[in-house]
């Protein structure tokens, strides 16, 4: 029960930290919400941006496995890698997270069992950007 009121309290942290983020998105200040997830990476999921853009899919996916976030967590890491997936503006870095963001869908349907609307429309997305810049 601890443990299950300590993730609640983690995700509920996560949520009001991405709310505070697009709400810098949609005010235009870019720069700002784009630090603000690096730093949530950093601090909240173990990763620098740096080396999530670097890593293969096949390190990432032992990165996933190794850290083996709860379904909740790894639903937040995908808005995360989505916002950012939006705002990056370097082909390479964006196509990057692309092929991550499709990792962690695919991790979040596999093993969670879980699979939304929006988590199908953003996969579509990323799968045509991906086709398309393949």
């Amino acid at each position: 029960m601890y443990k299950r009121d300590l993730i609640t309290a983690e995700i509920q942290k996560l949520s009001q930290a991405i709310a505070r983020i697009l709400g810098l998105k949609q005010e235009g200040k870019l720069e700002e919400a784009d630090n603000g997830l690096n730093e949530m990476l950093e601090a909240d999921f173990g990763i620098l941006f740096s080396d999530l853009v670097s890593c293969d899919p096949t390190d990432f996916m032992a990165f996933l496995t190794e850290k083996n976030f709860p379904a909740e967590k790894l639903e937040i890491l995908s808005q995360v890698l989505y916002i950012k997936f939006g705002i990056i503006e370097q082909p390479a870095e964006r196509k990057s997270v692309a092929e991550k963001l499709q990792l962690t869908y695919e991790t979040l349907e596999v093993k969670h069992h879980v699979v939304n609307m929006n988590n199908l429309s953003r996969q579509k997305t990323v799968k045509d950007y991906l086709n398309q810049n393949g």
